[in-house]
């Protein structure tokens, strides 16, 4: 695209909102970074170098000289710089949509509530063994953490770009078309931003498919009630291939993904079944759960929609070892499994890790709260878990929810909580830190979170 004498101005210095202002310069737009923090000095200078201009620590009246916006996903719909830039007649778009708009490579794009970057991690993977046999290349981008704006033009036809993508950053997708949708499930996360309406949170979501015509292909969860609802009876343009750990009822699909009879992965088709692989193969201690065998059945989905032979899905899934910070295991220290399910930020991962655990756990939770309802883990709780130990701003809530029904313990800090557990972990036990919260109030993101907890089970020695 050739934007010259375009004014385009980037709401957000973030990694995606950089990003976006870097391709917009090198497509020949004047671009306009507005943050309303601080900008580290060399960033601005890397910006400035590249005759981008910049204001920081506030926005200024020269954000809305613009053609259009691109705007950070962190920034709310009913923000005021939203409104103003609405009011005046502005496009504001996200930094996907702008990205989309240049990419040549087949899209396969993954949303849903938990499991998208487990299945885009696997979906990459066996795109880049197949690329290896056949010439070309995967990327993998978006919500993952690398912006699809930074890598988009390195792109050609024959490549993949398989992109992770947030509610937030579907928002504000227009005209973006993916090749390949994926949904993995949708339940209650984000509710603040969406005024606590589930069907609006999943509105954005199905915003992955809403440019999808008879070419392309939708692949969704349906043991997941809201979507199975979502596509049963109306007729879509695309061609839908549900995947489910449970039977999948008949209709009009052209193919299914099960788990049949609980052991294998099998592909079901007018034509008859294709055992793809079985579960024994890659279910392993660092990658269990019914959770996951759910996040490869979707992406075996995925690889059959992008014409990859099943011997290449099958030497990916036997050496995939799990994604860093999701149901990751640490290290054993007297016998207690560690696992570090930072990734967990709500209720929901929570309840699959607890359910992955083999036996009983020592469970640490607790961070920034999303609404979480802790009855409706109540029953696994009492099944699977021996101490709560409560970290962080939602650590009164926990304890007010689980009192009586299982030891709870307050720790002040992820040390501390770490080294009651050790205490208090018997042998053959787990000790899970699936947090079930947002990680703001004491850290940077789940990324941090996870590295620290790592941090702090790897300085024990014994207890």
């Amino acid at each position: 695209m050739d934007l010259s004498g375009k004014k385009v101005s980037v709401i957000g210095a973030g990694r995606s909102g950089i990003a976006a202002a870097e391709l917009l310069r090198r497509a020949g737009a004047e671009v306009l970074v507005s943050e309303l923090g601080r900008i580290e000095e060399h960033e601005v200078l890397r910006l400035q170098k590249q005759k981008i201009t910049v204001e920081h620590e506030g926005h200024s009246g020269r954000v809305y000289d613009a053609d259009f916006c691109v705007i950070s996903p962190g920034i709310p719909p009913h923000a005021g710089i939203v409104k103003t830039l609405e009011s005046k007649g502005i496009d504001i778009v996200s930094e996907i949509e702008l990205a989309s708009l240049f990419c040549k490579a087949r899209v396969v794009g993954i949303t849903g509530t938990d499991g998208k970057t487990t299945t885009s991690t696997l979906i990459h993977r066996i795109c880049e063994a197949d690329g290896l046999r056949n010439g070309y290349r995967s990327f993998s981008v978006g919500n993952i953490g690398v912006p699809f704006s930074s890598l988009v033009q390195d792109m050609t036809s024959r490549d993949v770009a398989v992109v992770e993508l947030s509610s937030y950053q579907l928002e504000r997708c227009f005209t973006f078309r993916p090749d390949v949708a994926v949904i993995t499930n949708i339940t209650p996360d984000h509710l603040n931003r969406y005024e606590g309406d589930l069907h609006r949170y999943a509105a954005a979501k199905f915003r992955i498919y809403a440019n999808q015509g008879a070419a392309d292909t939708l692949i969704y969860n349906q043991d997941d009630p809201l979507l199975s609802e979502h596509f049963a009876g109306e007729r879509f343009p695309f061609t839908l291939v549900p995947f489910g750990l449970e039977p999948v009822s008949a209709g009009r699909i052209d193919c299914r993904m099960v788990l049949s009879d609980g052991e294998k992965i099998v592909a079901r088709t007018a034509e008859g079944e294709e055992e793809v692989i079985r579960i024994s193969e890659f279910l392993k201690n660092s990658f269990r759960g019914r959770h996951n065998i759910s996040n490869v059945l979707a992406a075996v989905a995925t690889a059959r929609a992008l014409g990859i032979g099943s011997d290449v899905v099958r030497s990916v899934l036997r050496e995939f070892q799990g994604v860093e910070h999701r149901q990751e295991f640490v290290m054993m220290v007297n016998g207690a499994s560690w696992v570090n399910d930072s990734k967990a930020t709500n209720i929901n991962a929570m309840r699959q890790a607890l359910e992955a655990v083999p036996g009983t756990c020592v469970l640490i939770a607790g961070g920034q709260d999303k609404g979480n309802d802790y009855n409706s883990i109540e029953e696994l709780v009492r099944k699977k878990v021996t101490l709560i130990i409560a970290i962080g701003e939602s650590r009164a809530k926990i304890i007010s929810a689980f009192e009586g029904i299982v030891a709870v313990k307050e720790a002040a800090s992820l040390n501390d909580a770490v080294s009651i557990a050790c205490e208090a972990a018997e042998e053959g036990e787990t000790v899970l830190f699936s947090p079930g919260c947002a990680s703001f109030d004491m850290f940077e993101n789940f990324e941090d979170r996870g590295i620290k907890f790592k941090q702090c089970v790897h300085q024990l020695q014994t207890c």
